[in-house]
C-alpha cells in the first residue's frame, strides 16, 4: 500500500499560518491594489468619453499611423454606443494595473534568468507549471488571501500574466549577438553598462513582445476576475451567462475584443519604433563616416570628380 500524502492539508495549514503570521502584509497589498485601481478608474471615467477617445486616437496616430487611429476612433465610439464605456474603462484600469505590476516583476526576473544560468534552471519549471495550471486555480489563493472583489481579480491576473514576460525577456537577451557584447566588454564596459547600453536596447523588441503578451493574458482574465466580483466587462459577461442574456454577453465580449485589439496594436508599436530608430541612427552614422574623408581633405585639393574631368 502506498501511504497517503496529505499535500492539500499541508497547503491549507500553510495558508492558515500565513494569515495568522502576517495579516498586515495582505491588508497592505489589498489597500495598495484598491487605491491604484480606484484612482485609475476615476481618472478614466470622470472626463466625458470624447476626451479620452481623442487622447487614444491621437496616441494611436503618433505611434502607428492613420489606420490604427481610425480603428481607435470607431471602436471606442462603438463602445459608447453600446453603453459600455464605464465598464470598458474599469476593465482598462484593472488590466493596466495588473500588466504594469506583472511587467515590473517579469522583466527583471527574465534579465536575471538570462545572465545567471542557475536562476534560469530554477525559474523554468516554475514557469512551466504556471502556464499549464488551469485559470480557475489562480482564484483559490487569491480568494483565501484577499476575499472577493477587485483585489483578488488583480492578484490572479498578475500571477497568470507573469510567465510570458519572463520567457521573452530571457530569450531576447540571450539572442543578442555575443560578438557585440564582447566588443563592448573589450572597450572596458562594465557588466551593468553592457546590460543597459547593449543588451536591453537590442532585446527591446522581444521584451516588448513579452509585455504585449502580458497585456493579452491580463485581458483574458477579465471574465475570470468578474467571477470574483471585479467590476468591468467581466462582470457584464458573467451576468449575461448567469441570466442567459445572449445580447448582453455578445456586446460585452465584443467590447473586450475591441479593447484587446487596441492594446495589442499599441504595445506592438513600441518595439517596432525602437527597431526603426536604431536603423535610422545606424544609417546616419554610415553617412557621417562616408563624408569624413572629404571633410578631412586639405582646402584646394582637387576632388576625384574634378581630376577626371580635367583629364
Amino acid at each position: 500500500m502506498i501511504p497517503h500524502i496529505p499535500l492539500g492539508q499541508w497547503v491549507a495549514d500553510l495558508i492558515d499560518w500565513l494569515l495568522d503570521a502576517v495579516p498586515w502584509l495582505f491588508d497592505a497589498i489589498s489597500a495598495v491594489m484598491q487605491v491604484l485601481v480606484d484612482g485609475l478608474t476615476d481618472a478614466l471615467v470622470s472626463p466625458p468619453p470624447v476626451v479620452w477617445i481623442v487622447v487614444f486616437t491621437v496616441f494611436a496616430l503618433l505611434l502607428r499611423g492613420p489606420w490604427l487611429a481610425l480603428y481607435t476612433l470607431l471602436a471606442f465610439l462603438l463602445v459608447v454606443s453600446l453603453e459600455l464605456w464605464v465598464e470598458t474603462m474599469q476593465t482598462l484600469a484593472l488590466v493596466l494595473v495588473a500588466a504594469v505590476i506583472a511587467a515590473a516583476i517579469s522583466v527583471p526576473l527574465g534579465v536575471l534568468a538570462a545572465r545567471h544560468r542557475a536562476v534560469s534552471v530554477v525559474v523554468r519549471p516554475v514557469l512551466d507549471s504556471m502556464q499549464t495550471t488551469p485559470v480557475f486555480v489562480y482564484l483559490i489563493p487569491a480568494v483565501f488571501f484577499f476575499g472577493v472583489g477587485v483585489v483578488p481579480g488583480v492578484v490572479a491576473t498578475i500571477l497568470f500574466a507573469i510567465p510570458p514576460g519572463v520567457r521573452l525577456t530571457e530569450l531576447g537577451i540571450r539572442q543578442v549577438d555575443r560578438e557585440v557584447v564582447e566588443a563592448a566588454q573589450a572597450f572596458g564596459a562594465r557588466p551593468g553598462q553592457v546590460l543597459r547600453e547593449v543588451q536591453l536596447p537590442l532585446a527591446l523588441p522581444a521584451i516588448m513582445a513579452g509585455v504585449n503578451q502580458v497585456i493579452m493574458l491580463a485581458l483574458s482574465m477579465v471574465v475570470t476576475a468578474g467571477l470574483l466580483g471585479a467590476a468591468g466587462l467581466g462582470a457584464v459577461v458573467v451576468r449575461a451567462v448567469t441570466q442567459l442574456d445572449v445580447a448582453s454577453g455578445f456586446e460585452g465580449g465584443l467590447a473586450v475584443v475591441l479593447l484587446a485589439v487596441f492594446l495589442d496594436r499599441l504595445t506592438g508599436a513600441f518595439g517596432q519604433r525602437s527597431v526603426l530608430s536604431r536603423l535610422r541612427q545606424a544609417r546616419g552614422r554610415r553617412g557621417r563616416q562616408q563624408e569624413a574623408p572629404a571633410a578631412d581633405a586639405p582646402v584646394g585639393a582637387p576632388s576625384p570628380v574634378g581630376a577626371r574631368s580635367v583629364s
